[in-house]
């Protein structure tokens, strides 16, 4: 049985400057017990930085780290007994799967009965078990990500650290292992802090997502809440797609799958809102991007699904473009 660890993490004003540049700036963040929390954003945006700061690899410059009430910002990394999963997967080449996993609890002594259970139940939560004898070069790179994270997790750590982790591999073969650490998250309970800057990653693994900008936090919140009601320009177009529309009253996106494209002889979903000619057509399979010019307004980008469209749509016709009411989100900022 593998027991449940605290792991609830309080940033209070954390700050990082190299010289006079700031790379994070005054982040104020609550890591709540067993959520997997991603932070989000481009190279630059300070996500990096703020993970390696948790994780004691960099000197903070300004604030401070709690881990379940008590300040670790001056503790160093080893003394802090979070678990590290790198890109690079970071194995012994030169052991076997079964003792890199259980590295973290040889250094610390453990007695051999308890690393040989502890290696066993970690071999079975990777579904690796087959593999136990195996030298990490003759797994694939699933497999190594997955001795990786079962390595980080032996010691029962309170947070996991996980620093674009899938980032090595294929697309296929990062849908399922990205399947199989949401799973293991669950069956586990443990703090996960993920760090990437693939917006269909945090998507679908998070339970909340930290949009960083600049070094400072853009927006929290379940991915549905970001995807549905981004606040500002930049986390409506980071995180998906968006068109933005200027009207009276302020600045609108718009996600292109809720704009309904219709012949000008046809009704749409809701009443017209404009009116344009198809600039171009881009076919993906189950779903196809438009891009419409309009009057006075940037284009837009509609994307169809493939099995709902009525008609074929060239480029140069001339489209009614519709959406419902509300679909278009008001924002706060730019």
């Amino acid at each position: 049985m593998i027991e449940t660890p605290q792991g609830n993490l309080q940033i209070n004003g954390l700050s990082k400057s190299f010289g006079g540049f700031r790379a994070v700036n005054n982040v104020d963040l609550e890591i709540r017990k067993g959520e997997f929390l991603t932070l989000l954003g481009p190279s630059g945006s300070g996500k990096t930085t703020l993970l390696m700061m948790i994780a004691g690899f960099l000197d903070i410059s300004a604030g401070d780290i709690t881990l379940d009430g008590a300040s670790i910002a001056d503790l160093p990394a080893e003394k802090r007994n979070f678990g590290m999963v790198f890109q690079g997967y970071a194995l012994f080449p030169h052991m076997s799967v079964r003792d890199n996993i259980g590295y973290a609890l040889s250094v610390r002594k453990r007695p051999t009965s308890e690393i040989k259970a502890r290696v066993d139940g970690m071999l079975e939560l990777v579904q690796l078990q087959d593999f136990a004898d195996r030298k990490p070069g003759q797994l694939s790179g699933g497999q190594q990500q997955r001795v990786a994270l079962a390595r980080a997790l032996c010691f029962s750590p309170p947070v996991l650290l996980l620093d674009e982790p899938l980032g090595a591999l294929d697309k296929k073969l990062r849908v399922e292992v990205q399947e199989q650490l949401k799973d293991i998250h669950k069956r586990i309970g443990t703090t996960f802090i993920y760090v990437t800057h693939d917006q269909e990653e945090a998507l679908s693994m998070s339970d909340r997502v930290v949009i960083m900008r600049d070094g400072a936090i853009e927006q929290v919140g379940s991915p549905y809440e970001l995807y549905e009601h981004p606040t500002t320009k930049f986390a409506a177009s980071f995180l998906g797609k968006s068109n933005f529309l200027q009207r009276p009253d302020g600045l609108y996106a718009l996600r292109p799958e809720k704009i309904d494209i219709c012949g000008v002889d046809s009704a749409g979903v809701g009443p017209i809102r404009l009116t344009g000619n198809i600039s171009s057509v881009t076919y993906f399979g189950s779903m196809q991007r438009v891009i419409v010019n309009v009057v006075d307004g940037d284009p837009i980008e509609v994307d169809v699904d493939s099995w709902r469209n009525k008609q074929p749509l060239t480029e140069g016709m001339k489209v009614n473009l519709s959406w419902q009411k509300g679909a278009a989100v008001k924002l706060s900022r730019d």
